[in-house]
């Protein structure tokens, strides 16, 4: 969501993944290649592009350009956004990128039967997750909300989308793994081999490092302080994205309420897992599956991933037991009680 002003012990975990994934980097005997790097603040959260060789500086700035121009058109508080015209009632022309993000979420919302849906907006409101300004909603508000949401309902022609009275759009759990892709495809195209991109989390990590060995990425562990980690994975040419609702929540007479809703119920997914990584080729897939999972659970999660693949997963659970899949057994570390999904 790009109008949720991220608590501090999720800012904390960020800067932590980032001076990880820093740490990690190790320097070789030879010439080090020419480091191009910035650090900005985008989609309310702070993000980190870093790339290694000819052009990397160039290949950097175009990288942080791409993502504040999608910024840009998704925002949902910018009042000049095709996003926040589609929720106001407005028709606009919609971009390429806007259509391409739009088809690409429906057709994830079919494929996870709704766990994952982009008109979830209206309940995110009601629960004061787009606002920081948190609250309960009834169960007769939550009810006539839902009645507002369901990506069926959103229909297309050409160019132009139409909602039903009441619906409203977000990209906020897709936008930053669409983003990714694209700074990827803007660093390939330039000739870089070497690239760390992280947007808020969502981390996409080009080709090798410098010294030729695969990235490592922490992944955090949801009960833990600050950077602590519940393991690594080392990747190339992949994008890890984490969803959790430890992330973003809040307590109310002793109960808390994350983040993720559950668009079948309005209320936040409550279920075995803290916790759900996913790793692939696409940052965009890997952000939106990283949600639906959760939603899903660990019995579902397993299931979905058996009946479809192109993507690995690590799952982190209540019990504390860790389950990944067997494409990334090789290349994960844990300290913890690790269980192979095959």
């Amino acid at each position: 969501m790009y109008n949720i002003k991220e608590g501090g012990d999720y800012l904390r975990k960020i800067v932590g993944a980032v001076l990880i994934l820093s740490a990690f980097l190790l320097t070789s005997c030879s010439k080090a290649p020419e480091k191009s790097e910035e650090h900005f603040f985008a989609m309310d959260t702070y993000m980190s592009i870093e790339a290694y060789g000819d052009n990397s500086e160039k290949c950097v700035s175009q990288a942080r350009k791409r993502v504040e121009t999608l910024e840009k058109l998704w925002s949902a508080t910018d009042e000049n956004s095709e996003i926040y015209a589609i929720n106001h009632g407005k028709n606009p022309e919609l971009s390429v990128e806007t259509l391409d993000l739009l088809s690409f979420t429906l057709e994830m919302s079919a494929k996870t039967d709704g766990a994952f849906d982009a008109t979830i907006y209206p309940v995110l409101t009601a629960w004061g997750f787009t606002a920081d300004e948190h609250r309960v909603p009834d169960e007769n508000e939550l009810a006539e909300l839902l009645e507002k949401v369901g990506y069926g309902k959103v229909s297309a022609d050409g160019n132009k989308i139409t909602l039903e009275k009441g619906m409203m759009l977000d990209f906020g759990g897709a936008a930053k793994g669409y983003a990714s892709d694209e700074c990827a495809a803007i660093m390939r195209e330039n000739g870089i081999k070497s690239a760390l991109i992280n947007l808020g989390g969502n981390v996409y990590a080009l080709g090798k490092r410098p010294d030729g060995n695969l990235w490592k990425i922490g992944i955090a562990d949801p009960l833990g302080e600050n950077s602590e980690n519940a393991g690594i994975v080392a990747v190339s040419d992949r994008a890890v994205v984490t969803s959790g609702n430890y992330q973003r929540s809040f307590t109310q007479n002793g109960k808390t309420y994350g983040h993720i809703i559950d668009p079948k119920t309005g209320y936040p997914a409550d279920n075995d897992l803290l916790s759900v990584t996913v790793i692939a080729e696409e940052g965009k897939l890997c952000d939106v599956l990283s949600t639906a999972l959760f939603v899903m659970g660990r019995e579902r999660a397993e299931r979905f991933f058996r009946e479809n693949g192109g993507f690995d997963m690590i799952l982190i659970a209540k019990s504390g037991e860790i389950y990944i899949t067997e494409g990334i057994s090789e290349n994960f570390t844990s300290d913890r009680k690790v269980c192979v999904i095959n």
